[in-house]
């Protein structure tokens, strides 16, 4: 097995990679060539299906079989949405990919839209991005006068167009149906499923909703193959995934590593450990429960993560110092939480309220013992009752920081103070 993949990297660190020149020679835009003119639609969707692609956005849904369902008889037009709004704390690999390998996307986005049919498709970017920006629309201009994108590329009689579309910087935006109703010029909130965007999506008609590392990585799959991509990770989780490390290490940074390998080997890889330790570490986000010291044995795939308690997520490893106030880390969380909920679901608009102003009176020294069983309680009103997952990914880092961190709740209620008083002082400051 090579020693270091890269699918989604291989262009990372050369001069002008984001450029059509260095992407052509580098086998670019093959994997649209050989599907456009070697594969019929049907044989491209078995292909990534058959490599194992799971989503990278956060759910980790097979990508061959959300292309599959599809449906083959609708009369309606179908589009490709890439969700390239990358707005959960911790996670920036979707960001570098759009700046250093624009193409790959671009490619990407091809090979779904000939795969299900689609003839517009639209990558709805966060508006934050800037460079992403220009490096997408200096793509997009490259892609269209050299013919890999509009009417009847290479000669298959199939036309692809792409438009670029920026968000305002909303966390909600991430979630594919409030992200549908953005790009329709609505107000960005999720809507009721069923009907789930396959079947009635953008405009009402059949829609794929991929993310940029799920569809980056489509352009080397169909061009070397479903057992080429399968001969990284593990049989459920197969390929690369780039972990977006940050916290206490000593080289935070993006990097593309196996599924299946082991939280510490991740960790060594982002040049180990800080002098302050590790308390705890979500794996996927903010939006997935804590893990402790305890779990760094743990296989970093979709599988064994939620084995362990919690969830692989978007890949972004946030890692807690050993110093640092569990309390006020949940709290920050909960804040963002609450300034992002879009308020359409009553559990989440309220229940993030509350446990934000909960959560700051036990940090500031007032708070009760029974405020931790509010907490709780509180948290079971959201979770798994909303029409989006948000409230879910706020009660993580709180229930499970109480499972794992309860005497530190504890001290801030019983002594008026922070155990972790240095950090906690330095954060107030």
């Amino acid at each position: 097995m090579p020693e270091t993949p890269t699918v989604i990297y291989s262009r990372r660190d050369l001069t002008d990679g984001h450029t059509l020149d260095v992407f052509t020679r580098t086998g670019g835009y093959e994997g649209l060539r050989k599907a456009l003119t070697e594969m019929t639609p049907e044989e491209v969707i078995a292909v990534v299906d058959a490599s194992g692609l799971r989503g990278r956005g956060g759910a980790g849904f097979p990508t061959g079989r959300k292309w599959s369902f599809v449906p083959k008889d609708s009369p309606k037009e179908r589009y490709v949405v890439c969700n390239a709004d990358e707005g959960e704390p911790g996670t920036f690999h979707d960001r570098e990919i759009m700046e250093v390998d624009p193409h790959s996307l671009l490619e990407g986005i091809a090979i779904a839209s000939y795969a299900i049919g689609s003839r517009l498709s639209f990558i709805y970017l966060r508006g934050e991005m800037l460079l992403a920006k220009e490096r997408l629309e200096q793509a997009l201009s490259e892609a269209y006068a050299a013919g890999h994108l509009g009417q009847d590329v290479y000669g298959s009689g199939f036309g692809i167009d792409i438009v670029l579309h920026r968000g305002a910087g909303a966390y909600i935006c991430g979630e594919e149906t409030a992200l549908l109703e953005s790009l329709e010029g609505y107000r960005g909130m999720p809507r009721t499923r069923p009907p789930f965007p396959a079947v009635e999506g953008l405009y009402a008609s059949p829609t794929v909703v991929n993310n940029v590392q799920t569809l980056a990585a489509c352009g080397p799959i169909v061009r070397n193959g479903a057992e080429w991509f399968r001969q990284w990770g593990t049989e459920q989780s197969p390929g690369t995934m780039v972990f977006s490390v940050s916290g206490a290490v000593r080289r935070p940074g993006n990097y593309e590593i196996p599924l299946g390998t082991p939280v510490r080997e991740v960790l060594e890889i982002a040049g180990g450990l800080t002098e302050r330790g590790m308390k705890a570490f979500a794996p996927g986000g903010s939006s997935t429960p804590l893990l402790t010291k305890e779990h760094l044995d743990v296989p970093m795939d979709f599988e064994s993560i939620a084995q362990a308690g919690s969830i692989l997520g978007t890949g972004a490893t946030i890692v807690l110092p050993e110093d640092m106030c569990i309390v006020r880390a949940v709290l920050r969380w909960m804040e963002f939480y609450e300034h992002e909920s879009c308020g359409k679901c009553t559990p989440c608009r309220e229940g993030t309220y509350w446990l934000t102003n909960i959560l700051r009176r036990i940090e500031v020294g007032e708070g009760r013992m029974e405020d931790l069983a509010l907490l709780e309680s509180v948290t079971g009103r959201m979770v798994g009752k909303t029409l989006c997952v948000l409230a879910d990914g706020a009660g993580a880092p709180l229930t499970s920081s109480l499972r794992y961190f309860r005497d530190e709740y504890v001290a801030h209620v019983t002594e008026r103070r922070c155990p972790s008083r240095p950090v906690a002082s330095a954060l107030r400051s």
